[in-house]
């Protein structure tokens, strides 16, 4: 029985490897790096050399906010789900790295084996802004069209916005949809909630369509499937990440330094984020002591 790493990166190709050397074979690596980033044959082939590396693949370019990344989420799920070895799955980004030791995830996650942990609320939230995050599903959010990194490019997302609330102009649910749910991108997964988000998405395949121009849609989709499943008693509210909301070291949520050892340590999260050198450099090594 093993354990499934699904990662999403575009960058920091020393950060990847320091993630995959980290855990032992009893865990299996499956990475999505987007096809915009620039990585060379040689990096490339020095990470598929780890044993524990299953897939790594560029299919999608990723727009912040767009929909290829929930679509490349889904496809490094369906391959690890296809390996009847797994039993549970992580979905990390490359900013992140395990606050655990490798035996520890083992001893708790095959205890827990039976239990699946994401975030999850209610949607309109009244902690998240755009109306309660309904603006991003009932306006078109051209974040698939326009690159919300290129300064040039902002202006055009937030005009279209501007325009569809002027028109009146709403984007409607199919009558089959279920309430809306969301929370954070990231989470931890066990092998039946996997196979009955497959399960979903195959007999609604306008499901991930409706998707299409909604910001962020990984933070709706797992959410909305998995609370209106008969596995909602299974689910529990807490994604076992440590993330730091309070904008520090020039990034919101937080980029992590040494200071924040004590809390890692002590944190009933597995994981933590955001993770960048030079500025995690001595908390990583650490961490890795």
């Amino acid at each position: 029985m093993k354990q499934a790493i699904l990662i999403t990166a575009y960058k920091n190709y020393f950060h990847l490897e320091k993630i995959i050397s980290f855990f032992d074979d009893d865990f299996q690596i499956y990475i999505h790096l987007d096809k915009k980033s620039i990585i060379s044959d040689s990096e490339l082939q020095q990470l598929l050399a780890y044993p524990n590396v299953q897939s790594l693949c560029q299919i999608y370019k990723v727009n912040w906010g767009g929909i290829n990344h929930l679509k490349s989420i889904l496809h490094l799920l369906k391959l690890a789900s296809e390996d009847s070895e797994n039993y549970y799955f992580h979905l990390i980004s490359g900013h992140d790295f395990p606050i655990k030791k490798p035996e520890e995830f083992k001893r708790f996650f095959l205890e827990k084996i039976h239990l699946n942990y994401i975030e999850n609320f209610k949607v309109p939230f009244r902690g998240w802004a755009n109306n309660g995050g309904l603006d991003r599903l009932e306006y078109y959010n051209l974040f698939d069209v326009f690159n919300y990194k290129d300064n040039r490019q902002i202006r055009w997302i937030n005009k279209a916005l501007v325009y569809q609330k002027r028109l009146n102009v709403k984007r409607n649910f199919p009558a089959w949809f279920p309430p809306v749910y969301g929370g954070s991108t990231w989470w931890s997964l066990n092998k039946n909630a996997a196979e009955y988000i497959k399960q979903f998405q195959n007999q609604h395949p306008g499901y991930l369509k409706r998707f299409r121009h909604t910001l962020c849609s990984e933070e709706f989709y797992f959410q909305t499937i998995l609370m209106n499943s008969p596995l909602k008693n299974t689910i529990r509210n807490n994604n076992l990440r440590y993330i730091d909301w309070k904008p520090r070291n020039g990034n919101n949520p937080a980029i992590l330094d040494l200071t924040d050892l004590a809390k890692l340590q002590n944190s009933d999260a597995f994981f933590a984020r955001k993770f960048e050198l030079p500025i995690s450099k001595e908390l990583l090594t650490q961490l890795n002591a």
